[in-house]
């Protein structure tokens, strides 16, 4: 897998990873970005972590403040931002495992959503067993 080519996919990277990206391509810190889109730095670092997502507006907000469109935002498809050069500079091992990182945390927050849908489901059978 080549990573600098596909270091923004949607393999590779969340939501999070990309507006923290073109976030710090700006020169912004999240308190500063928090503050141009009319939301607490909390929410910015939600959005960041991958806790939370932002609206449909607030969208449009971001990319039009950071300078990328919304489908590099949400896909990495594009070339909005350029891949961090650091990773290219570390050994090819490395370089590996942060790849191998980055697939795994995709699959995990993957797995906990489908988690939370699974206990949505079992909670609303049990209501109904309930009744």
């Amino acid at each position: 897998m080549d990573t600098q080519e596909n270091w923004y996919s949607e393999q590779n990277a969340t939501f999070g990873d990309r507006l923290a990206a073109a976030r710090e391509n700006a020169g912004m810190s999240q308190k500063d970005l928090a503050r141009k889109v009319g939301v607490k730095t909390s929410t910015m670092r939600n959005w960041e972590d991958d806790i939370a997502e932002p609206r449909a507006n607030r969208l449009a907000t971001l990319c039009g403040i950071l300078g990328v469109s919304l489908r590099w935002l949400l896909t990495g498809e594009g070339d909005d931002v350029a891949p961090p050069t650091e990773e290219s500079e570390l050994p090819k091992d490395m370089t590996a495992v942060l790849a191998e990182l980055r697939v795994i945390r995709t699959e995990s927050r993957r797995l906990s959503d489908r988690l939370g849908g699974l206990e949505k489901r079992l909670r609303d059978a049990i209501a109904r067993a309930s009744e």
